[in-house]
């Protein structure tokens, strides 16, 4: 909990918080995208309890809002699911550097590579940064909570293979394509909320 404290405080510290609150419609796009992934976290299975599985969408939060306000308002989004009761308030840390933290840092990562070293196209960023990128993502939060789970010893490595890892590849291609056909239409639609594309970049002399 410490840890994924700090970290929320660095990303909270270097932030242009004066920008952020005079511009209203950067505010209710933040708070928006944080409700909007509370039902999708509520949509949870499992056969054990802390094994449960549930949809990220942390990719598209990333590409919207960007590494720093991303992490923020994902961390509302663990917040609210766990006042809600879906969520144990001793999990908290651990679900929120893991499930969080860690999953959302590594899609912006993923993000920052493809611009980097990829050609600047549109479909490169829909199908890399988006498709692509959200399925290593969902990837990165299970095994990293698996490890944890082994690490803590809350269960053996037959029960997390059996009821939590069996399960990944079929989240893979749902979650990718969840998060593909959201920034789809929003790039399409409403590229303005996109804080991490850029129309010099992708459309322009493509």
């Amino acid at each position: 909990m410490l840890l994924s404290v700090l970290v929320l405080l660095i990303a909270a510290w270097r932030f242009d918080w004066r920008v952020w609150l005079a511009d209203k419609t950067r505010q209710h796009l933040c708070f928006g995208a944080a409700i909007a992934l509370v039902p999708l976290w509520m949509l949870q299975a499992g056969v054990k309890e802390g094994l449960e599985v549930h949809f990220l969408g942390l990719t598209t939060l990333a590409l919207m809002l960007g590494w720093r306000m991303g992490l923020l308002m994902g961390s509302l989004s663990l917040l609210l699911i766990t006042l809600f009761g879906f969520e144990t308030p001793e999990a908290l840390g651990a679900n929120l550097l893991l499930g969080v933290i860690v999953p959302l840092t590594f899609s912006y990562f993923v993000f920052l590579l493809t611009y980097s070293y990829l050609i600047r196209h549109l479909f490169v960023y829909i199908f890399v940064a988006g498709f692509f990128n959200a399925a290593l993502t969902i990837a990165v939060k299970t095994l990293s909570f698996a490890g944890y789970m082994l690490w803590s010893g809350q269960y053996n490595g037959q029960t997390v293979m059996d009821n939590y890892l069996g399960i990944l590849p079929l989240l893979l291609f749902p979650e990718a394509l969840l998060n593909g056909m959201a920034i789809t239409l929003l790039v399409v639609f409403r590229p303005q909320w996109m804080r991490t594309f850029f129309d010099r970049d992708y459309l322009v002399n493509k």
